[in-house]
């Protein structure tokens, strides 16, 4: 017998993770393996926030805290909101979760019922439409077009509506693009959304990672009737590069957000103790870093761009934000599985196929690797793309 859920039979893994553990595998196994598959910072913890989680582990904070996280965290990111984002939620409104990616699934699980639409622009990160799927809900896919640099018009938006359209999923800055929306793009999106009682996931995760004078708006700055149509999905992981550490939050309406803690008490209980106080200190720490983060990515990012630009068969957008290009291979003639599977085998360079982000004539490269592998790696693809 198969003891296996339908539905969850039908999910399909995590192609991002897949692509980045087999890389690892070639290397471990002493092959010079290209990486660009990694969603992950190659940078580590700035010491002050281990220093914090070290401290608190020493202290014994290391017993149960609330199911939605420690009174200070709730009460920093509430700040936090307000000041970067003008976007005011109190402290009881905002969830502490086992990172971004729990964030989102349990914003979907608060809200969303069977046969509900999910409204999801792509190309898209990888897990919205099988989070989506898993609540039992119906991912409604838009692809929008590389001229409007991979974003969603609210033209589109309002033609997807349907009787049965609960939530949008918006993030910006995004994976896979870099594409980062404008407060005008955002204002015209939120009123269609007010005017058809949609809710909007806003994945900010990468919201501090944006370049060329870009600058992050989150949709919920938009004044309290959007506030009260939008959930605010963030975390750790990107900006502080805290990955391993699980970080991540929801901010979110008052009902929204009980229900999101109710979920949690039955599921998780609570975010690790100890590393909540890490979270507490890259908060309340200085953020000056970042800017040397987001300078070192930058740097990556132009030469990355100025490479792309002059190699036949491919066509990039330019990202304004995250750290990654999605590279349109649509030229080419090969399925990105296959372009993907050839680059890695003979070229040893690994990227995510654009299938796993809903364009399927695209590889992903990310820039969170060093420069030495990036020029390695680009010459290599230059190499791939003459012989196709």
């Amino acid at each position: 017998m198969d003891f296996v859920a339908s539905h969850i039979a039908a999910l399909s893994p995590s192609l991002t993770l897949s692509i980045t553990s087999q890389a690892r595998k070639m290397q471990d196994e002493g092959i010079d393996v290209c990486n660009f598959g990694a969603g992950e910072p190659d940078l580590d913890t700035p010491d002050f926030i281990k220093e914090a989680a070290a401290e608190a582990l020493a202290a014994g904070k290391t017993k149960y805290t609330n199911s939605d996280g420690i009174q200070e965290l709730r009460t920093a990111i509430s700040e936090k909101l307000l000041i970067d984002n003008d976007a005011e939620y109190a402290p009881g409104q905002i969830t502490v979760s086992c990172g971004g990616k729990h964030a989102c699934y349990n914003a979907m699980l608060a809200c969303l019922d069977p046969g509900d639409e999910v409204i999801i622009p792509a190309p898209y990160w990888t897990s919205y439409p099988e989070m989506a799927r898993m609540v039992g809900a119906e991912p409604y896919i838009i692809e929008t077009k590389r001229e409007n640099g991979w974003k969603l018009t609210a033209e589109e938006f309002e033609e997807a509506i349907s009787g049965r359209t609960k939530m949008l999923i918006l993030n910006s800055p995004n994976n896979p693009t870099g594409s980062v929306y404008s407060r005008e793009e955002l204002e015209k999106l939120m009123e269609v959304a007010l005017s058809e009682d949609v809710i909007i996931l806003s994945d900010e995760i990468y919201e501090k990672l944006v370049y060329a004078g870009k600058q992050h708006v989150s949709i919920a700055s938009l004044g309290k009737e959007a506030r009260d149509h939008t959930i605010i999905v963030n975390g750790f992981s990107k900006a502080y590069a805290m990955t391993g550490w699980r970080l991540g939050y929801t901010a979110a309406p008052e009902a929204v957000a009980k229900a999101i803690s109710t979920i949690q008490s039955h599921t998780t209980s609570n975010v690790t103790s100890f590393a909540q106080y890490g979270a507490l200190a890259a908060l309340k720490g200085s953020q000056t870093f970042i800017t040397d983060v987001v300078e070192e990515y930058d740097m990556r990012r132009q030469y990355m761009m100025s490479r792309f630009q002059k190699i036949n068969n491919v066509d990039v957008v330019e990202p304004e934000g995250a750290f990654y290009f999605l590279v349109d291979t649509s030229r080419m003639g090969l399925s990105s599985m296959n372009l993907t599977e050839k680059l890695l085998s003979r070229y040893q360079v690994a990227v995510v196929p654009g299938v796993a982000f809903g364009y399927d004539h695209s590889v992903r490269f990310s820039y969170a690797t060093g420069l030495d592998v990036i020029k390695k790696g680009l010459d290599r693809f230059e190499q791939f793309c003459h012989a196709h």
